[in-house]
């Protein structure tokens, strides 16, 4: 497959737009119960832009087919060296690579931007993204139950982390 991992643009957010009301109101892979706005979504893209955090997306023929991010963990000074990072594809890119490579991206990019720790928070019931993680080196390091509630049911979270910083 001829796929870019690149910087995304602001031409990229309907793209990105759709994918994430997508995942929003089919999923629990994310625990919000309403679809973006267009403006919403550009103004989460500007603050992460503002904030010097990654935006990538993955294209395929042209065609913005996911997306990846992350941001500190929380907003406490001393997290600083610390994100949770977000990946979300179209339903056509699962299982074919694609969320790999935004993965190995935001590795690579937090690698280089000296911080020490990823974090994943994962829907304990979606397995394949827990499976996903294991690969690219993620610990299981915390599960925490019934603390989302969606689609009428409480959920439970598996926190995920990797230790990026690259030992001298």
């Amino acid at each position: 497959m001829d796929l870019i991992i690149r910087n995304a643009a602001p031409k990229d957010l309907p793209s990105i737009l759709e994918i994430i009301n997508h995942a929003i109101l089919t999923t629990t892979a994310i625990y919000d119960y309403d679809a973006r706005t267009l403006e919403e979504q550009t103004a989460w893209f500007e603050k992460m832009i503002n904030d010097g955090m990654p935006v990538i997306v993955a294209e395929h023929d042209k065609r913005v087919i996911g997306y990846g991010s992350y941001n500190i963990f929380r907003p406490k000074v001393g997290y600083r060296f610390s994100v949770e990072h977000s990946i979300y594809l179209d339903d056509k890119s699962r299982g074919i690579g694609v969320g790999g490579k935004l993965l190995g991206s935001l590795i690579q990019r937090a690698r280089e931007s000296g911080l020490h720790s990823m974090i994943g928070a994962i829907d304990a019931a979606n397995r394949g993204s827990i499976e996903f993680h294991k690969k690219y080196g993620f610990i299981e390091k915390g599960y925490l139950r019934e603390v989302g509630y969606k689609f009428d049911q409480w959920l439970d979270v598996v926190y995920m982390q990797l230790i990026v910083e690259e030992e001298e």
